[in-house]
């Protein structure tokens, strides 16, 4: 099966939003990515669940909200009321990771965990049986605009091995850094899920621009499929 693609309206132009995420839509996205910052956590503010609602109202794709923020217990909550099909919360940031997982999936909502760059995989051990996703950064989180950090991949193809042995319904999301160049490259490592912002919504063609990636990753499926 072939790796969705989930743009992420960090990037997006928010004066016209709704016709942005329509674009996307219309090239064959399989989710939008929402970036939700708090200057806390990361250095950048971004948006809540205000926005979230506002794209659950123009759009029937998953709506994939990515909590970058230092309390992530205090707006769960609000978060599912605006529509969230996907929660994830960063291991570093929840102290309590276990019950945030299971405040999300209480919601009805797909519930990951997010893994900085410097953060290894054996921080997954202990959580790994009550997630949806593992969300792996491909660039330090707070900016849009970043180049990818290679040593992502190499950690991508080893959580696609250690899944495969002991998680296989969990799946593979990577943000950071992917472009029209390198997201076959990305998607050959096992991940299930690829986000993607400056390349798609600061390319000028935001359709086209999504399409030629959406179809990328169809053909490299049909290649590892007859292989």
């Amino acid at each position: 099966m072939a790796a969705v693609l989930a743009p992420s309206i960090l990037s997006a132009d928010f004066a016209r939003l709704g016709a942005d995420v329509k674009e996307t839509e219309a090239g064959g996205a399989g989710l939008i990515h929402v970036d939700v910052m708090d200057g806390h956590f990361v250095p950048n503010i971004t948006i809540g669940p205000d926005v979230t609602a506002a794209l659950r109202k123009v759009t029937d794709l998953p709506l994939d909200c990515h909590l970058m923020i230092a309390d992530p217990d205090r707006y769960v909550g609000d978060f599912v009321k605006a529509g969230a099909d996907m929660i994830s919360v960063h291991v570093e940031a929840a102290t309590h990771l276990h019950r945030t997982v299971h405040r999300i999936k209480e919601g009805g909502v797909k519930a990951g965990v997010v893994l900085n760059p410097a953060t290894p995989l054996n921080a997954l051990d202990e959580i790994l049986g009550d997630i949806d996703f593992v969300l792996l950064m491909s660039v330090n989180p707070g900016f849009g605009g970043q180049k990818l950090i290679p040593s992502a991949l190499a950690k991508a193809r080893a959580l696609r091995v250690r899944l495969d042995r002991e998680a296989p319904d969990v799946r593979i999301e990577i943000d950071g850094g992917v472009t029209v160049d390198n997201v076959a490259e990305v998607a050959a490592c096992g991940v299930d899920m690829i986000v993607s912002g400056s390349a798609i919504f600061g390319s000028g063609d935001i359709r086209g621009t999504t399409e030629r990636m959406v179809r990328q990753l169809a053909e490299l499926a049909e290649r590892e499929q007859t292989c």
